[in-house]
């Protein structure tokens, strides 16, 4: 849960009782508020109950508001406290107590991580490609098509330094097709670690990729150094072999399943996550979770729509994404009934959701992009993320000159959530917060604009998760302890 941060809670002046901004929901039979200035969740008793009911239809003073209390049973002294923990918590608020809005962070925000785009060559052609496809933003012509090692190891150096006294960090290897540039990869990695020591902080690693270049001895450097492995993949052959393809047209399924199930046996020092991109005709998600589960084994397995303008064949249409809603239900029902077993299932889009509520989210930003993440290019230019990797429009420095604080200042300021006026009514924002950067420029020409293609999606699937969530705070609280420290897989 978030930190409360104690104000005068003095009841000298006696003022009017408003309901807070509230989501109401029922899980296993028990009434929940998700307060959304505080990014809490609190079942109801009959006393808090009892008040709500009293403010639902129009404000009351201090005086009205202990009267109906105790009309309800309740003692003086019992009333006056409850008013004030429900005020604490602020699930009540009055004209001179009311809820904080996120805060801007400041200006020299430590770095957290760095997406090192090692390449920006692939060896496949896959149709809704955000860097190469129709919607591209990239502009690598004349640029560098590989990191050179040099730019790698300032690139280090420059995380190191730029972190603070964050006590760790982390290095995303991205491309393109990462695995083109292995040899800088281990490489870095290497350094990395020696420097990491040297600075008394711990560094971890993860990458990304389309699997079609795993070998044994690859599979053995990242297991052997605790390299996570996020694979692109979409599902079984049919549905893989329909945007992910070669440059010649052939599908990739047959060359990847192998090389996929050496990885999965022969890497066991982190999780395997698989990573799909929901397209026109590739939406069948209960099928696609089955098959890279249960059939390759992969350890989990998130999903996310394709990040594309209206116009593209490929686009999701409403109807579909009604679909997919549904089949994300589906299987969190089932993630559910895996979690009142004390086991972990493998559907991250729920496990990343029940992290967040669990941790009490209250995001100014949608993401870390350009706070405690950037992008780093092959050329060494800086971006806000990797989606954002070699676009001069949205260059934010260079490993050598540093970070313009001019333009990370407006793109943060673009971004906040504050900005975001369609956002501000909506019960759901301390976790979208409008939704992603990339996907904003993408279908509205703006970073900062929200995501409102999604808003309705977004609200009913996360109350979807708040119900989990419900569900496990009643039935198996221990469960949820799992992800109070839980940090998504990069």
């Amino acid at each position: 849960m978030n930190v409360l941060h104690r104000r005068d809670t003095s009841l000298a002046v006696r003022p009017y009782y408003h309901r807070s901004e509230l989501h109401e929901f029922s899980a296993d039979g028990h009434e929940f508020i998700y307060v959304v200035a505080a990014g809490a969740i609190f079942a109801l008793d009959d006393a808090a109950s009892a008040v709500l009911e009293q403010l639902k239809n129009k404000p009351m003073e201090h005086a009205e508001l202990i009267a109906a209390l105790i009309q309800k049973g309740h003692s003086k002294e019992y009333a006056e406290d409850l008013i004030r923990e429900l005020l604490l918590v602020q699930v009540i608020i009055t004209e001179h107590f009311a809820p904080e809005k996120p805060e801007a962070p400041p200006s020299d925000f430590p770095l957290q991580a760095l997406v090192l785009n090692i390449t920006n060559q692939c060896n496949l052609a896959c149709t809704y490609c955000y860097e190469f496809g129709s919607d591209k933003i990239a502009t690598p012509q004349g640029k560098k098509k590989f990191m050179t090692l040099e730019t790698a190891k300032q690139s280090v150096d420059f995380l190191l330094e730029k972190s603070a006294q964050r006590k760790a960090v982390h290095i995303t290897f991205f491309g393109g097709e990462t695995l083109m540039n292995f040899r800088l990869l281990r490489d870095v990695v290497l350094f990395s670690e020696e420097r990491a020591a040297q600075s008394g902080k711990a560094i971890t690693f993860s990458l990304t990729t389309n699997a079609t270049l795993l070998s044994d001895e690859i599979i053995e450097f990242l297991s052997e150094h605790q390299v996570g492995v996020t694979v692109s993949i979409d599902g079984p052959s049919d549905l893989q072999n329909k945007n992910r393809v070669f440059k010649n047209g052939k599908g990739s399924y047959d060359v990847i399943l192998p090389r996929l199930r050496k990885l999965i046996e022969k890497h066991k020092s982190r999780a395997i996550t698989a990573r799909v991109t929901l397209t026109d005709g590739v939406t069948d998600v209960t099928r696609i979770y089955r098959h890279l589960k249960d059939d390759i084994g992969f350890h989990e397995i998130g999903f996310a729509p394709v990040t594309s303008s209206e116009k593209q064949s490929y686009s999701i249409n409403d109807t579909d994404m009604g679909d997919v809603l549904q089949e994300f239900r589906n299987l969190a029902e089932e993630w559910l009934s895996f979690a009142l077993r004390n086991q972990m299932h493998g559907f991250s889009n729920v496990s990343e959701t029940i992290g967040e509520l669990t941790k009490g989210v209250n995001k100014s930003h949608p993401c870390g992009a350009g706070l405690g993440l950037l992008g780093v290019s092959p050329s060494g230019d800086l971006s806000p993320c990797h989606r954002f990797t070699d676009a001069d429009s949205h260059t934010l420095g260079n490993i050598n000159t540093g970070i313009d604080s001019e333009k990370r200042s407006d793109f943060l300021s673009r971004g906040h959530i504050g900005t975001k006026y369609d956002c501000h009514a909506c019960w759901a924002r301390p976790l979208c917060a409008g939704g992603c950067h990339h996907e904003a420029f993408v279908r509205y020409g703006d970073t900062g604009h929200a995501n409102l293609h999604y808003c309705d999606w977004i609200r009913e699937w996360t109350d979807a998760c708040l119900k989990i969530y419900g569900v496990l705070a009643l039935k198996n609280p221990g469960f949820l302890e799992k992800f109070s420290e839980r940090k998504a897989l990069s």
